[in-house]
């Protein structure tokens, strides 16, 4: 019963993410007013009534993906070797979510992101999604670390991982082109290091 409960969990994020993916790509392509809910169901080979289900609006189907690197960040902050540091492990769940990802320079890609993530429902659905991944985080850390989630530590912890993340990502996609981890381990390592005064 577990186990296909599991299953269903999976399949529905998938789908999730799939939905979420054509919304990107197709809006990124034609623009965010020439693309619709019916379209994007076609693309990922899905219904439209499927779509309604999982999302509320394109703007929430288009965020879809960053809630899921979000709750995954965390379940493999959960699965990491419990005798590595607290900071090893957020800094490698952090990569494990990223490792894969690169791509070529494209400045129509480049242009048509930028006008995405500028779309005032896409940035409301953005600041919510956010604050879910950041109390996820919180979650996985306190579980971590033995304190409750209501402890100001972990909350502290989670809101300065989330603000590199953010960083990082915010200067990746003004320029997209090939992998963001090596300016995600700088972002963390001046973390780590505490941010001393660069003179």
């Amino acid at each position: 019963m577990a186990a296909g409960g599991g299953l269903r969990e999976r399949k529905k994020r998938e789908t999730r993410l799939a939905l979420s993916h054509a919304t990107i790509r197709l809006v990124i392509e034609r623009g965010w007013d020439n693309v619709s809910v019916e379209e994007i169901a076609a693309a990922a080979n899905v219904s439209e009534r499927t779509f309604r289900n999982y999302f509320g609006s394109k703007a929430e189907a288009v965020v879809a993906t960053h809630v899921e690197r979000g709750r995954r960040i965390a379940e493999t902050l959960r699965a990491r070797p419990r005798e590595e540091s607290l900071w090893d492990a957020l800094i490698g769940a952090v990569l494990s979510q990223f490792e894969f990802a690169t791509r070529a320079a494209d400045d129509r890609y480049s242009a048509g992101l930028g006008k995405l993530l500028a779309e005032p429902a896409v940035q409301q659905e953005i600041f919510r999604a956010h604050a879910m991944a950041q109390d996820e985080l919180a979650a996985a850390i306190a579980d971590r670390t033995g304190k409750s989630v209501d402890d100001l530590y972990p909350q502290v912890v989670a809101s300065v991982v989330s603000a590199g993340l953010g960083t990082a990502l915010t200067r990746w996609t003004r320029r997209p082109v090939g992998t963001i981890t090596p300016l995600l381990r700088e972002v963390f390592d001046q973390i780590r290091a505490g941010l001393p005064d660069p003179r």
